[in-house]
């Protein structure tokens, strides 16, 4: 049993740690501005997160497809409405496209 202890403790911490990673991808979302034309699950001005999971799910090119796109903006994939440039490191825009991505 005691041994088990420092197991569960590692777990735990792990899992608190995944929380507030997810917690904090929604809050980049909010700072970069995203979630002024997006929403997880209804169309706003661009389309739902949702939908473009479902879009791009087993595609194994999706994510460096998704991270090069919200990097560098879009057209006509969803719409006549572009997305614009966004001003990302590479790392904030694999964060958000993989929270995207898992939707």
């Amino acid at each position: 049993m005691l041994r088990s202890v420092p197991v569960i403790v590692a777990m735990a911490w792990l899992m608190a740690g995944a929380a507030q990673a997810q917690q904090a991808v929604p809050d980049l979302a909010k700072e970069k501005l995203c979630l002024s034309c997006h929403k997880v699950d209804a169309k706003l001005v661009g389309p739902a997160y949702r939908d473009v999971a479902a879009k791009y799910k087993g595609q194994a090119d999706a994510e460096a497809k998704l991270v090069a796109k919200v990097k560098a903006g879009g057209k006509g994939v969803w719409g006549n409405v572009a997305m614009p440039a966004n001003n990302l490191t590479d790392e904030e825009a694999r964060t958000l496209v993989q929270w995207v991505l898992s939707q």
